[in-house]
């Protein structure tokens, strides 16, 4: 998938295998992240500086130092947020919008950075950012920023949904920490061949998401929705992406996904409901 240079897609962790914490604090994980067409999008502002920020979640977001879009870019212009994905979802939403900024850096600004130099500053910024600069399928492990091939995989069509309740990721570690005796991060043997969303689903019901017990501990509204999807006849599979609190349903088809979709909207016109295609990964 070539991602154009604005675009930050919506990450979703088809599985997060995580680990006792390391001496540094940090926990070990091994998640298969893919991505969404459905994301923000950044945009400079010719002649202009700073950090604006539009779109229906632009509320809840501060245009100070602190942002990652702020800390990406370059003071001697300006960058324009248009923030379509939940706050504090588990999709990568910061991390996808700082690394959108420095391809945007890299492909129109002179003198442009290097890829060493740009792929420097998106470890720099967070363990996703490194992936979101990517925007295609990969394995990470360590911290997250280790980045290795995922399995050839076909895309997935899938519905996500947030009932727009935050799931702070420094929270629900906490939650884990107190309360989860941890499985490991190791990676899973993937079967092959995996050549349709519905073998897909049998081999990611294998392996987990280790952050989600402990999200719907802290915020019940996520084991709502993951057992709504679960409920449903299109859906192959639900479970939680990151930290929460979105949900996907993954489905055989575009038409199952769409129709889902549309169920859900109607019954909970209080959620966020998006039908999607998670792209897959290709024989290399």
């Amino acid at each position: 998938m070539v991602v154009r240079p604005g675009f930050a897609p919506a990450k979703v962790n088809l599985f997060l295998h995580v680990g006792p914490p390391a001496a540094d604090g940090y926990h070990p994980v091994c998640s298969l992240m893919t991505f969404a067409d459905v994301g923000d999008e950044v945009s400079l502002v010719a002649g202009g500086a700073g950090l604006a920020i539009e779109g229906p979640f632009a509320a809840g977001l501060d245009a100070g130092a602190d942002n990652l879009v702020s800390r990406a870019r370059d003071a001697t212009f300006g960058l324009r947020l248009t923030k379509q994905l939940p706050i504090a979802a588990g999709l990568g939403g910061g991390s996808a919008d700082a690394a959108a900024a420095l391809r945007l850096i890299r492909e129109r600004v002179t003198p442009a950075p290097t890829d060493a130099e740009v792929e420097t500053i998106a470890r720099s910024l967070g363990a996703d950012v490194t992936a979101c600069l990517a925007s295609r399928p990969v394995v990470g492990t360590g911290r997250g920023d280790d980045l290795e091939p995922a399995p050839i995989l076909p895309d997935l069509p899938a519905v996500l949904i947030n009932p727009l309740v935050a799931s702070p990721t420094g929270e629900v570690y906490r939650a884990y920490d107190a309360a989860t005796s941890p499985q490991g991060a190791a990676r899973p043997a993937a079967p092959g061949p995996i050549d349709s969303p519905r073998t897909a689903a049998a081999w990611l019901a294998t392996c987990r998401n280790d952050l989600e017990a402990p999200a719907v501990r802290l915020r019940p509204a996520i084991g709502d929705a993951l057992a709504r999807l679960a409920a449903e006849s299109e859906t192959l599979l639900a479970r939680m992406s990151g930290s929460g609190a979105t949900c996907f349903a993954l489905c055989e088809s575009e038409s199952d996904a769409a129709t889902l979709a549309a169920r859900l909207s109607a019954a909970e016109p209080g959620w966020w409901v998006r039908p999607t295609v998670l792209k897959g990964a290709a024989q290399p």
